[in-house]
Parts: structure tokens; C-alpha cells; sequence
């Protein structure tokens, strides 16, 4: 990264004294528009610079629209480390050709939302180590990082609404159908992002081989301490704009009010995960950072139903909550945010 500060990123928001400074690669995207969104009106946050190559010169507000009037921020295609957090919100494979291309200083926190460093030996590009950021996991860990990779959006879904069974030691084969909203593709264009065949339209796609499967048996096996755990995961393109719905079905001997009580012990330090006793939908969770779960059992098979916002808890959202716990600030700073409901 270049050390001069860009000349032509600025913010008509007050700044706020004390605040983390941030800078935010890859801002004209679905995530990148989110983040924007959450951090000029967070508490603690101040933004630096927006970058983006192709929208540099142009407000913000030109391409996130519904931002008129809440920033005069402008994309810019110039860097520098004068920041203490730095967010990567690039597709995937990007992000590493950054670190490559781009020097990052040692002072500088890097939030990584792409899945180029979530697994394994890949947590790593030279010197920069990354720990995976799913608080309900590793809250711990995340606020003794200096650089997070944040998980997947079904990754998020799928594994909230098995962690405490994980835990329990009583995971094995899981079948796993999950629905997704059209933000979920990204900005750019394709025969099923298009409105004209999304419309009343849901298709599967990615059976049994989607890319964050990786992520979520590395979780899972870890948290169980052993590698029994397979998730059989079919994933549709559903008919509205953002949200994921999960439904996951376990062999499950324990009686249901035993299993919801792993849940509620689980999740009883974790502010945005929260077990309903009625059926859950995704309208309730849209637009916040929560995730709900909701348990059925018929026989020996149970069933859990989990629901997030794929761009917020899935993505921008959990960043932020990354970000809190890094620095040290209120966990829901910043996304205490109010669903849409109807």
C-alpha cells in the first residue's frame, strides 16, 4: 500500500474522537455497500478511504444510492496504512492478490471477507495470520487475533444451527437443504442472477460440492474432535434478493427439551444467536445480524431450522461483530438493527 493518504477520500460525518479508522477495499459491491452502511454509523468508527478502481472520483452515494445524504465519502484508487483496520471485501482468490500486490503495514488489522484464508494451511499469506471468524466458535481466539478471515454466508447459517450438537459429540451424517437470496451471487451479472429468471423462479445448484463445505466440516470436526461429521449439503437460488433459510436433519436420540437446552447453554454468551420456541422466517432476521434457530424432532430425527441475512451476519455484519471484539469495543456495536418483518 502506498503511504500518502488519497486526496480524494473524505466524509462529511463528524469524527467520531476515539474512533477505529478504516479503510475498505472492494466498496462498490454488495458487502462493500453493506459495510459502508453499518460503519458511518457506528459509534467508534471512522472510514478513511473507500477504494475501488473502477468508481474512483464518483461519490459513494452514486453507486449506493440510498446512502444520498448520509455521506459525501468518495471511491478512491489510492491506498495507505494511516488506518488501524483494514477490510477486504474482494471475491474470492482476490484478496491474496492484494496482499500480494500491496503492502500492508505491521499496525494494520486486516478483515478478510473473502474465503481465501479460512482453511487450514491457507490461514496464512507470508507473515499475516489469520484466525476464522465465527464468534459462536472462537470468541476467544477472535479477540486475541490480529487478523480475522470471516466465514461464508451458508457457512454461518449451516454451522450455528449445528455447533451445539458438535459439541455434544453427537454429529454424524447431516442432510443439509438451504435456500438463498440473489445478493448471494455478487453484482455481477449471470443467466441466474438476472431478474428475468429469478422471478418465481428457485433452482439447486452446487449439490454435494459447494465451496463452503470445507469450512463448515473443519468447524465442526474440530469442535467434535473427530472427523465422523459429514454434511450433505444441496444449496437453491431462491426467488428474492437477500437472506438464507436452512433446514439441516440429524439422527438425534435425546429427548427435544434436552437438545434445546444444549442450545441455550451453547449460545447463552452470544448476543446475536437465538433459539425461538415457534417457527421461525426469514423476514425476521433480514436486515439484521442475528441468527435464529428453531428445532423439530419426529422420531429419532430432529430437525434444525436456522435463518441469517447473507449479506450482514453472513457477511458485513459479522465483520463488524469481528471488528468489536478485536478492538476491544461492545460486541453490538453498531448492529443493533431492526428486521423487516413485513
Amino acid at each position: 500500500m502506498n503511504t500518502a493518504p488519497s486526496k480524494k477520500s473524505n466524509a462529511t460525518a463528524p469524527v467520531k474522537i476515539g474512533g477505529v479508522i478504516a479503510g475498505i477495499v472492494g466498496g462498490a459491491g454488495y458487502t462493500g455497500g453493506e459495510l459502508i452502511r453499518l460503519l458511518i454509523n457506528h459509534p467508534s468508527v471512522n472510514i478513511s478511504f473507500v477504494h475501488s478502481t473502477s468508481n474512483a472520483g464518483k461519490k459513494v452515494s452514486e453507486i449506493h444510492t440510498d446512502l444520498a445524504g448520509e455521506t459525501d465519502l468518495v471511491f478512491t484508487d489510492e491506498l495507505h496504512n494511516q488506518i488501524e483496520v483494514l477490510f477486504l471485501c474482494l471475491g474470492h482468490g482476490d484478496s491474496i492478490g492484494f496482499l500480494i500486490k500491496n503492502y500492508v503495514a505491521d499496525h494494520v488489522k486486516i478483515i478478510d471477507l473473502s474465503q481465501d484464508f479460512r482453511l487450514g494451511k491457507k490461514a496464512a499469506h507470508g507473515k499475516i495470520e489469520f484466525v476464522y471468524g465465527l464468534p459462536e466458535l472462537g470468541k476467544d481466539k477472535i479477540i486475541a487475533a490480529k487478523n480475522i478471515a470471516n466465514p461464508g454466508c451458508f457457512a454461518t447459517a449451516i454451522q450455528l444451527g449445528l455447533l451445539p450438537l458438535a459439541k455434544a459429540g453427537i454429529l454424524g451424517d447431516v442432510y443439509t437443504t438451504g435456500i438463498t437470496g440473489s445478493t448471494g451471487a455478487g453484482q455481477g451479472l449471470s443467466p441466474t442472477s438476472h431478474f428475468s429468471w429469478r422471478a418465481s423462479n428457485i433452482q439447486a445448484y452446487k449439490t454435494l460440492h459447494h465451496q463452503h463445505l470445507n469450512e463448515i466440516h473443519q468447524s465442526l470436526r474440530q469442535l467434535q474432535g473427530n472427523d465422523g461429521i459429514h454434511v450433505n449439503f444441496v444449496p437453491w437460488r431462491g426467488d428474492f434478493t437477500r437472506g438464507i433459510y436452512v433446514s439441516s436433519v440429524i439422527d438425534c436420540g435425546l429427548p427435544l427439551n434436552e437438545i434445546e437446552q444444549l442450545y441455550a447453554d451453547y449460545y447463552d454468551e452470544h448476543p446475536f444467536t437465538h433459539l425461538s420456541e415457534t417457527m421461525i422466517d426469514l423476514k425476521q432476521v433480514v436486515n439484521t445480524n442475528k441468527c435464529l434457530l428453531h428445532i423439530e424432532k419426529e422420531g429419532s430425527k430432529i430437525v434444525v431450522h436456522s435463518a441469517i441475512d447473507n449479506l450482514l451476519k453472513g457477511a458485513s455484519g459479522q465483520a463488524v461483530q469481528n471488528m468489536n471484539l478485536v478492538f476491544g469495543l461492545e460486541e453490538m456495536a453498531g448492529l443493533k438493527l431492526k428486521g423487516t418483518a413485513f
